[in-house]
């Protein structure tokens, strides 16, 4: 039988990823890899010596190893489901990271002068959303369960993938959000709506973060969504020093998944390298 790719195949498997029940973002991100290799491959017949020199083309094209797995990822689980496991291919191995990038490293300084600056200047749905996801810990994706009926409870139930966790809403957020939902006269569901009562996008979420960065005196490589869910994790760990109770409020089904959130900057570790006082 020819493995040739057709569209009735991609559309079937999007349906099958929608009955597993996969986060949106998720499904969205398969199929655009999946529609990438099938771009490339042409009507070619699929064979595991296409794909591989297809991974050996994405590194040389300047991918970056984790980027060139999560797009395998999409493909071999897209095999997995057309019963092709012999075209699956192996990951790239990755050296375990021992830094973070401090190009990336967003501090508490800096936060609260994006913060400052958002409200300064009359944003004060984006200052609310940069304090709701930092003060949380929440993903991006995740806002839309912040609801007034959750505010007025101080927690949000988080539904994802299945899983259900509780986020505690911290009281001075939950005042700040109480106000806003008054101001806005809100009087039920998402308080982060657009005009058409539409959810808010993480593209426009990130889009609007960036704009705050010249105002605010920050580097733009450090303001993303999701770099505030960093900042809360190292915040939280710094405080408690409890990882599994961060990984419970990260939704974190493996620590080893949180031990990348706390990885320390080259700048830090060789702080405690000198302290050591090991070199005469």
């Amino acid at each position: 039988m020819e493995k040739i790719i057709t569209n009735s195949m991609i559309e079937n498997y999007r349906a099958y990823l929608w009955r597993e029940e996969k986060a949106r973002g998720t499904i969205e991100k398969y199929m655009k890899e999946i529609e990438s290799f099938t771009k490339w491959l042409g009507q070619r017949e699929v064979t595991k010596e296409l794909v591989i020199q297809w991974k050996t083309l994405l590194l040389e094209a300047g991918y970056v190893p984790r980027t060139v797995n999560a797009m395998l990822s999409a493909v071999n689980g897209f095999f997995s489901f057309l019963e092709w496991e012999e075209c699956r291919v192996k990951f790239l191995k990755i050296q375990r990271q021992m830094f973070r990038d401090e190009s990336k490293d967003l501090g508490v300084g800096e936060y609260r002068r994006l913060v400052d600056t958002a409200y300064r200047t009359g944003k004060e749905r984006l200052g609310l959303v940069i304090e709701t996801i930092c003060g949380t810990g929440i993903r991006v994706s995740e806002l839309k369960y912040i609801t007034l009926e959750a505010v007025k409870n101080r927690k949000a139930e988080i539904v994802l993938k299945g899983k259900i966790r509780v986020i505690m809403l911290p009281e001075q957020l939950r005042r700040k959000l109480l106000r806003y939902a008054k101001k806005r006269k809100i009087r039920s569901g998402s308080l982060f709506l657009t005009r058409n009562g539409r959810h808010l996008s993480r593209n426009q979420i990130w889009t609007e973060m960036k704009r705050l960065c010249a105002a605010a005196g920050v580097e733009s490589s450090k303001v993303f969504p999701h770099n505030l869910r960093h900042l809360f994790a190292r915040t939280f760990y710094e405080a408690t020093g409890d990882i599994v109770k961060l990984a419970d409020m990260l939704g974190h089904s493996s620590i080893d998944t949180t031990r990348i959130y706390l990885l320390a900057t080259g700048v830090e570790h060789m702080h405690w390298l000198d302290r050591l006082k090991l070199v005469c």
